[in-house]
This record gives C-alpha cells, sequence and structure tokens, in this order.
C-alpha cells in the first residue's frame, strides 16, 4: 500500500439539526474513526454549545456544556485526534434568532457590521478557547446568500455585497486572532457573490480587490458532496488556487436524507473527489456528515462510507482489504452494515433517491407523491427487511437495523396507499375500499411499533433534546392516518356521498419528472404540508 498522502483526514459531525450527540456516543464514534486513521474532529454547533451571559443561545436544544466540550476534547486528544470547533460567525443561526431576532439582517443571517453582533462572536471565540485544545477553528460563513438584504439594507442603503461579507469576515478574523486561533472557512460565499450561482463555477472571476482583502490565514473549505466528474472537481480546486489561502477539500458521508444512510450513493463521488484532491495537492481532507431536516439517520450507519474514504485517501481501493479493516476496527462485516442502505434502494440506477422519508408523511388523502409510485416496487421493502436481518442480531448496533426493518414494515403498505385510495374511490368500489380500510389499522400499528424502535435508536445516541420534532411529525402521521380511515369507513357505510379530498385530480410533484421515477426529497414542512412553503 502507498504511504499516505493526506496530513489530516477529519470528520465534521452535525450537532444542530436538532440531534445533539451524547458525549458517550461521540467517544464510541472516536474510538472507530481513530483506527480507521481519522486525525481531526470537527463538531458543527450553531448555538448549541454554551456561551456565558447569554441564556437564549441553545436554549432547549441540546448544548454542549462547557464541561462537556472540555470531557470530549480531552477523550479526542487521548485517541490521537484534534478536536476543532466549528461554528457559525455570519448565517445559519436560525435556532437563536428565534430569541434575538435584533442581531439578524435577514432570517438566520447576523446583521454585519452592528456592533453587538461582535460582541456575541467574541462570546464564541471566548468559549472555544476555554474547551478546545486545538487553535484551529471553522467559523463557518456558507450560503449567507441574502447577506445586507434585509434590515442591514433598511438601515444602510444598498451597498456591494462582496464588500459586506469582506467587512465582517475581517472583523472575526480579528477576534479569532485575539483568542489565537487560526480559522478556516466554507467557500461558497466568494463563489455566490462573484457568479450569482448558488454553487461552485469553474469560471468564477474574482476581482483583485476581493483576492487581496481575503485574509491570508484563513483557510479556505471547498464542499461538494454530489458530483462524481473528477474533471469538475480539479477545475474548482484550480479555481481556488487564485486565492493565496490554504485549501481544504469537504466531501460528505450522506446521512442526511431521512432514515437511511446511502453509503454506496457517496461512492462515487469520493472516488472521484479524493483522486482529484491528491493528484492537485490537496493534503487536507474533511469528511462531514449533516442530518439536514431532523437528524433522523443513525450516527454510525454511514461508517462503511468513511472507512473507504479513509482508505482512498491513503491510495488503497481494494475493497477486500477495506472490508477487512472495517472489520477489524468496528468488529461487524461491511457487508452487513451495508445492508442499510437497502430500504431506499428502489431505482437502479440512482442511489440518492429518499422514498422512505417523502413516502413516510405523504398524506395519503392528497397523494401529493403518487405519481412517482411504481406499486410492485413496493416489494423492495421486504426484500431489503430480509436484508437487515443479519444485523439484527447485532448486540451492539442491532438497534439500528432494528428501526430500519420496522421502517420497512410501515413502507410496504404506506409506500403504494395513497394510489390504491384514490384507484379504489374513482371506480367505486367498495369492496376495495373496506379492504384498504384494513390496511390503514394494520398501518397504524406498524407506525407505532416503528416509532418506538426510533424513539429507541435516538435516546440510545442522542440527548433528548429536538425528539419532541419526531413525536411531533410521527404522531401527526399517526392521527392523519386515524382521519383518513374513519372518512372511509363513513363513505363505504354511506354516512358520506363522496370525499373531498379523493375528487382532486393528483398531479405530478415536479412538472418535467419522469413519472413513475423516485424522487430525493427531504423537508418534512412541504411533504406533510404542501400547501406551505417550507
Amino acid at each position: 500500500m502507498k504511504e499516505p498522502k493526506i496530513k489530516t483526514l477529519g470528520l465534521l459531525l452535525d450537532c444542530s439539526r436538532d440531534a445533539v450527540h451524547r458525549p458517550e456516543t461521540l467517544k464510541q464514534f472516536i474510538d472507530i474513526v481513530a483506527g480507521f486513521g481519522y486525525n481531526m474532529l470537527q463538531l458543527y454547533t450553531e448555538d448549541t454549545y454554551e456561551i456565558d451571559d447569554e441564556p437564549h443561545f441553545g436554549y432547549m436544544r441540546g448544548r454542549y456544556t462547557k464541561d462537556e466540550l472540555k470531557e470530549i476534547d480531552a477523550y479526542a486528544a487521548s485517541k490521537g485526534i484534534e478536536l476543532v470547533p466549528c461554528i457559525q460567525t455570519l448565517a445559519h443561526l436560525g435556532g437563536f434568532a428565534v430569541w434575538k431576532s435584533k442581531l439578524f439582517d435577514f432570517d438566520d443571517i447576523l446583521l454585519a457590521g452592528d456592533e453587538a453582533v461582535y460582541e456575541l462572536i467574541d462570546k464564541m471565540f471566548k468559549t472555544c478557547a476555554e474547551c478546545f485544545t486545538s487553535r484551529r477553528i471553522n467559523i463557518g460563513m456558507d450560503e449567507a446568500h441574502m447577506v445586507g438584504l434585509g434590515k442591514y439594507l433598511d438601515k444602510h442603503g444598498y451597498e456591494n455585497r462582496s464588500d459586506i461579507f469582506l467587512k465582517h469576515l475581517s472583523r472575526v478574523c480579528e477576534i479569532a486572532d485575539k483568542y489565537g486561533f487560526k480559522p478556516m472557512m466554507w467557500s461558497d460565499m466568494f463563489f455566490r457573490l462573484a457568479c450569482h450561482e448558488k454553487r461552485y463555477q469553474a469560471n468564477a472571476e474574482f476581482d483583485k480587490s476581493v483576492l487581496d482583502v481575503v485574509p491570508k490565514n484563513v483557510e479556505l473549505v471547498y464542499w461538494e458532496y454530489y458530483v462524481k466528474d473528477k474533471d469538475k472537481y480539479d477545475s474548482i480546486i484550480k479555481t481556488h488556487k487564485k486565492f493565496d489561502n490554504n485549501i481544504i477539500f469537504a466531501g460528505g458521508a450522506w446521512s442526511w436524507i431521512g432514515f437511511v444512510p446511502h453509503n454506496k450513493g457517496c461512492f462515487a463521488t469520493h472516488d472521484a473527489a479524493i483522486a482529484s484532491c491528491l493528484e492537485n495537492g490537496i493534503d487536507e481532507i474533511i469528511m462531514t456528515v449533516w442530518k439536514d431536516d431532523g437528524a433522523e439517520c443513525s450516527l454510525f450507519s454511514i461508517l462503511p462510507a468513511l472507512c473507504r474514504a479513509a482508505e482512498l485517501s491513503r491510495g488503497n481501493s481494494d475493497m477486500d482489504s477495506i472490508k477487512k479493516k472495517f472489520a477489524d476496527v468496528v468488529g461487524v462485516s461491511f457487508d452487513v452494515f451495508m445492508s442499510l442502505d437497502a430500504p431506499d434502494n428502489i431505482e437502479d440506477d440512482d442511489l440518492f433517491v429518499n422514498p422512505c422519508k417523502y413516502m413516510l408523511y405523504s398524506d395519503p388523502f392528497l397523494g401529493i407523491f403518487d405519481t412517482t409510485v411504481v406499486e410492485s416496487k413496493a416489494a423492495k421493502f421486504a426484500e431489503a427487511k430480509k436484508k437487515l436481518a443479519v444485523g439484527l442480531k447485532n448486540k451492539k448496533y442491532g438497534y439500528m437495523f432494528k428501526t430500519l426493518s420496522s421502517l420497512c414494515d410501515v413502507m410496504e403498505i404506506k409506500y403504494g396507499l395513497s394510489v390504491r385510495t384514490h384507484r379504489a374511490y374513482k371506480t367505486k368500489d367498495k369492496a376495495a375500499l373496506k379492504a384498504i380500510i384494513e390496511e390503514y389499522l394494520d398501518l397504524e400499528g406498524k407506525l407505532k411499533l416503528f416509532y418506538d424502535d426510533f424513539r429507541n435508536q435516538w435516546h440510545k445516541e442522542n440527548k433528548r433534546f429536538g425528539f419532541e420534532k419526531q413525536s411531533v411529525r410521527i404522531g401527526a402521521q399517526m392521527c392523519r392516518l386515524q382521519d383518513c380511515r374513519r372518512i372511509l369507513e363513513d363513505y363505504v357505510s354511506g354516512k358520506l356521498d363522496s370525499i373531498e379530498e379523493l375528487e382532486e385530480e393528483v398531479l405530478p410533484w415536479i412538472w418535467d419528472w419522469p413519472l413513475h421515477k423516485a424522487i430525493a426529497h427531504n423537508t418534512w414542512l412541504h411533504t406533510a404540508l404542501i400547501k406551505y412553503k417550507p
């Protein structure tokens, strides 16, 4: 095997999207990833850490106490891992904006130029300096697309948004320097402001004034989780090198589109990205483990992708040796863990779709996703459950397999339930509707079992805060199923002459999307309540 070419192999764990991992969980995770060869861990904490004199910062969100952060820092160091704070100093502070809206420009974006904002940021760095041994820090600064267009605009009038962004960055870097930190930041905003695009553009041209103003000690983190084309990574890395700053690459271990991991789906992105990094002299790689829209996926479910990425960074692409490494470190077969992907794998040509999320929460009377359904594919969930069976026997990780096995039981019925309901109603087949009513009853019981298993998984890995959202979501689904069943019962018995929702024509979810093909949709609000914008 070739000698390692990557000096820093890091991980980023999302501890802000409802789930805040218990310190005991993090220690277990650290043991494993240290065995894989990772030497950096970033805890992505938007407002989920304690700050003196800011009681609403992380309020009711399960924030880490200072003592917990110090404990985790010491444990990581004992395993050869540098624990690096990963915070937000511009956008993505929506949890705190609920309480301190005066500090915000637009939505979750801080009001640049406001002295009270820099007092808050100073407190952020003070906590990090106290709790972390490392003096590297990720200051965020990503996806602040509307910076300068809210309260800032009202207060100052229109200003060049690049200027606003760079002035704010300068102030944040001054505070970082005060506490001895060397900052890194996500680089997408430079591209966004230069090209007016949401994503990275290879042909981005940066004004010399921008290149000159960016502090030289700021490391730029190029993130990309979706591209499978090495040439695209090559071109974006070369564009980054227009800056006189160290470049870090961040890829993704797909744990963020529902309950099911997508290990195999991200293999192709890792192949291309890591090969490009090795070829283009990028010697620091971070694998991100995000938890968008609810943190439903188990932290440990993406271990196969993390192990494989670590080996690729050392020049090893031999799957037999990768699987052996995984089994030696984790104590479970690589292939057994890969079965966790199975519940969402209903499209042979697309490993990034997530029917287990959007079809779980889709309304059985509104049928908004019915045009994506192929009824015969419900059998895929039974097949997935069979694959998961081996993992159920594992004493340490069996709970993850149990959660997804229960989800498969739910999906066998729920996946095509709306299609069957609409068809039976449209044909006035009351005999079929009576049978469907029994399906609703069966589904209500299976959903309760899934909820109990998912609840066990959550409380095993995370602090209790955040699960209240899951209770609301799944509880609402239970109530809606009961409501629909009762309406069907009234229709079949003759108490109702018609069902208003079922009289509506079902339109395609996306007008130009191919019919009968699964999608990737991960916003609960816009799934369960389709008339409300997420």
